[in-house]
Formats: C-alpha cells, sequence, structure tokens
C-alpha cells in the first residue's frame, strides 16, 4: 500500500537526532571515507570511524530477497565487477562480487548489508540511511527496515534520508519512530514535517536565517555539500547540526578534532 498522492504524516514529538558526547557540528562520513576506500564499503566505514566520523552516511537498496543493502548506484556496474540492476539480484548474488570501485588493493571488499555496517557503529555514533528504491514507497518496506534498525539497537541513532518525500512520508507510515531528514536542490526554506533537513549549501548563502528557522521547529540542519572543508566557518557559524564530507579525516582536522584512529583499516578487513 502507497500513502495517497499529497498526504503528510504527522512527525511525532520528542524524537531527538543528538549523540550525547560527541560535539557539534556532527561529521557525517560520506559513503564512509571514500577519498581513501572504495565507497559504501566496511572498509571505506571502519576508517571514517577511525578518522573520528560522528554518523555514518550511507545508501540503501533492497535485494531481490528483501536484505537491505549498501550501494549508492541502482544498478552494479560502476562501483563493483558485476552489471545489471542491484535489485535483480540475491543478497548471495550481491555477495559473491568485488565492491572494489576496481581499487585492487580492496577487490576483497563487498557490497555490505545493513546489518554488517550496524554491527561496527560504536555505540556514541549514529547511521543515515538515504532511501535510493522506490521499493521505499512500500510502507511494509519502511516498517521492515524500522523493525530491522530496532533489533540491531541502532533505531534511536538513525534517520532516514530521501530527496524523495513520497519514499520518506511511505517509510513514516510504516516506521512512525524513525526520524525522516528531506534533501533538496532548490527549496530555500526549511520544509515541514521531518525531523532533518539536508539543503544543498548555496541555498544557505540565499536565506541566512534558514537554520535559524529549522531550530526554531525543532530540526536539524546537515547542508549537502561533500567538499565542506573551505566553508567549515559558515556552518559553525550559522549553527550547523552536522557536515557532510567525502574525506572525514580531513574535516575533522579542519575542526580541530583529533583524528582517533591510527589510519585505513587493511584491505579487506
Amino acid at each position: 500500500m502507497k500513502p495517497a498522492p499529497g498526504s503528510r504524516v504527522v512527525v511525532p514529538r520528542g524524537i531527538s537526532l543528538a549523540l550525547p558526547g560527541r560535539e557539534k557540528p556532527y561529521v557525517m562520513a560520506h559513503r564512509g571515507n571514500r577519498a581513501a576506500c572504495p565507497e559504501n564499503t566496511l572498509a571505506s566505514f571502519r576508517r571514517a570511524l577511525a578518522d573520528g566520523a560522528d554518523v555514518l552516511e550511507t545508501d540503501l537498496h533492497v535485494s531481490s530477497d528483501g536484505a537491505f543493502v549498501c550501494i549508492h548506484d541502482p544498478t552494479l556496474d560502476r562501483t563493483t565487477d558485476g552489471s545489471g540492476p542491484v535489485e535483480a539480484r540475491t543478497l548471495a548474488e550481491l555477495k559473491a562480487l568485488s565492491a572494489s570501485c576496481r581499487w585492487p588493493e580492496f577487490s576483497s571488499e563487498r557490497i555490505p548489508t545493513l546489518a554488517e555496517l550496524a554491527g561496527i557503529l560504536p555505540p556514541d555514533r549514529g547511521l543515515a540511511l538515504e532511501l535510493k528504491s522506490d521499493r521505499f514507497l512500500e510502507p511494509a518496506v519502511g516498517r521492515r527496515l524500522g523493525e530491522e534498525l530496532s533489533a540491531l539497537g541502532v533505531l534511536g541513532r538513525s534517520v532516514v534520508l530521501s530527496f524523495s518525500r513520497a519514499r520518506l512520508d511511505a517509510t513514516r507510515l510504516g516506521a512512525p519512530r524513525l526520524p525522516c531528514g528531506w534533501i533538496t536542490l532548490k527549496e530555500a526554506r526549511p520544509v515541514r514535517g521531518v525531523e532533518l533537513v539536508g539543503p544543498w549549501w548555496p541555498l544557505l548563502l540565499a536565506n541566512p536565517f534558514y537554520v535559524l528557522l529549522a531550530h526554531r521547529r525543532g530540526q536539524a540542519v546537515a547542508p549537502l555539500d561533500p567538499s565542506p572543508d573551505s566553508r567549515l566557518w559558515l556552518y559553525r557559524l550559522l549553527g550547523c547540526d552536522a557536515v557532510l564530507t567525502d574525506d572525514p579525516a580531513e574535516t575533522v582536522r579542519r575542526l580541530g578534532r583529533p583524528v582517533t584512529g591510527d589510519g585505513p583499516p587493511s584491505p579487506g578487513r
């Protein structure tokens, strides 16, 4: 069952996106550390955690047998040694592929499941899950996602993201306790009905009061800017809650924080 066209779901009150003990703006690792490792792999996520990232951002598709898998594209061609649609393959078929993005030293990396990603998440870090598939227009899929996050013990530290309000609304119907974040390239005012807003960063220049208005509504702000380092001063000045980055090690350094790890994991770890 899909939500009725134009429908909106009431946002539950009292949902917190805070990570106690972590300093804002949170560093949100875009597909892990994709500057040092193949994107959306366990190597990339482990590296981002070692860098000191506060939130791991990834992309979700659904395998043909219903598993939530971390991969950006709808097809396998760019990031794996396979081809064709992701969602035409079973989990076992997806796991047979290398997800190395053609980096020879990472040839043993595989497409992670959501459960595998949650399994390496420290208790003080969060997850941001971008819904890349129209399967998330089915509230039943959103319900399964919420149930899995709850069973994995990370529901209270997770947020789902999308450019599609329809995907967010359908997911909320299935998982009303799961916070939602809307990403936008053109809306210069924070929209209602979501807990987090992700405006393309020039929109904050077009509307310097964007963050203030969002905060008055109880919404968090994470600008869409995977190369944020030259604008960190702006995001701190405006009071943004998180910054997205392709290179969390460099962003952590620019924020004057220690990189907590000792370098990248060995390929295939």
